[in-house]
């Protein structure tokens, strides 16, 4: 059996970090719903600028886009919205049996946005009605500014991906703005039970930046660590008197996701992150290499404990030498926003050259 299906009899839902046109044409997105337990999609915006840059397959949609839309975040948009449909429309099933508990795909809004509450809001509506999908989540970074638009879009009926999370502190602010969204609906007198959410969590950029100050047997430790003191904290919330009030008037439980799950470093085994991160009540986001390795040889050994007290442990010993958590967690959400704005800088670039290019091609 694939290991995949020993995670989801768990009680973890696979998700895969990754969307292109390309694997909705060819037929490869099928086959991982199909035979590798794959049961929702994220993106982001380094995701479409690879799959655009990378690819002839949007270049007729991207003239013909050019010729009625002036900017390159607005063809982008229409580009994505197509792609996440169709996607939408495979996961679709998942979602009916699910209850709209799982069968998810989602889109960040303009990580350029990410310091003004004001422009997230605007635009999440906007991709919201575009979209037109009821299990299409809009995302957005767990910024200061972007938790005040996630309490609004959720007031507003918008269904949301709450990114760029990295501590435990973060985590709460994220299910503080869910739960204080979806008690304003109900104080306003409408109902909760449509309206969805997931907290991600971004653990191995953990590593990444602790591990060049730390002595090698200390390295892959903290990410893990720091997953498993917000699991706990995640568990504590499910059964507090706040979550249970809203639970009772019909309200969907904010799943705890895993994000950036792939191994970055080559020493290090190409299913850590699966495997230790296995837990009930959980998605993993799976970028497709190590989706593909952990199907081959990967495996479930038991669940996330549900105790922090060895993680605090370790956290405490990266305290000992220098890597605060606290101050590491800011730092990685600041630099978070500004990958992918990156990323979105050189994504609207490759369209407007595309645009360009096939502009030029037709005239010669």
């Amino acid at each position: 059996m694939n290991p995949a299906y020993a995670l989801q009899q768990l009680g973890q839902s696979i998700w895969l970090d990754n969307i292109s046109r390309q694997i909705l044409l060819d037929g490869t997105l099928q086959h991982y719903i199909d035979d590798s337990a794959i049961t929702g999609l994220t993106s982001n915006p380094t995701i479409f600028e690879k799959g655009i840059s990378s690819s002839s397959l949007y270049d007729q949609q991207i003239h013909q886009l050019g010729e009625v839309m002036k900017s390159a975040e607005q063809i982008f948009f229409e580009l994505a919205l197509d792609d996440l449909r169709q996607a939408a429309n495979l996961f679709a099933p998942r979602h009916k049996a699910t209850n709209g508990v799982d069968g998810w795909v989602s889109l960040e809004v303009s990580p350029l946005y990410a310091n003004s509450a004001a422009q997230t809001i605007h635009q999440a509506k906007q991709l919201h009605i575009s979209a037109n999908k009821k299990n299409l989540f809009i995302k957005i970074p767990g910024t200061p500014q972007g938790l005040i638009a996630i309490k609004e879009s959720i007031f507003s009926d918008i269904s949301i991906n709450v990114t760029l999370l990295f501590s435990r502190e973060h985590y709460l602010a994220a299910a503080d703005a869910y739960m204080s969204g979806l008690e304003a609906r109900i104080a306003a007198g409408m109902e909760v039970n449509k309206v969805s959410s997931v907290a991600s969590i971004f653990v191995s950029r953990w590593d990444v930046a602790a591990d060049k100050s730390a002595p090698q047997e200390m390295h892959n430790q903290l990410g893990i660590a720091v997953a498993q003191q917000i699991y706990c904290a995640y568990r504590q919330m499910l059964i507090s008197p706040r979550w249970r009030k809203l639970a009772e008037a019909g309200a969907q439980h904010q799943r705890l996701l895993w994000a950036s799950t792939g191994t970055k470093d080559p020493a290090a085994p190409d299913t850590l992150y699966i495997q230790a991160l296995a837990a009930p009540d959980t998605i993993n986001t799976m970028p497709e290499k190590t989706l593909l390795a952990f199907s081959n040889h990967g495996f479930v050994n038991g669940s996330m404990p549900v105790d922090d007290g060895e993680a605090n442990k370790i956290i405490a010993a990266f305290l000992k030498i220098g890597i605060d958590d606290q101050l590491l967690a800011i730092q990685l959400q600041k630099q978070g926003v500004s990958a992918f704005s990156q990323s979105w800088a050189e994504l609207m670039t490759v369209i407007r050259q595309k645009s360009a290019s096939y502009s030029a091609t037709l005239a010669s």
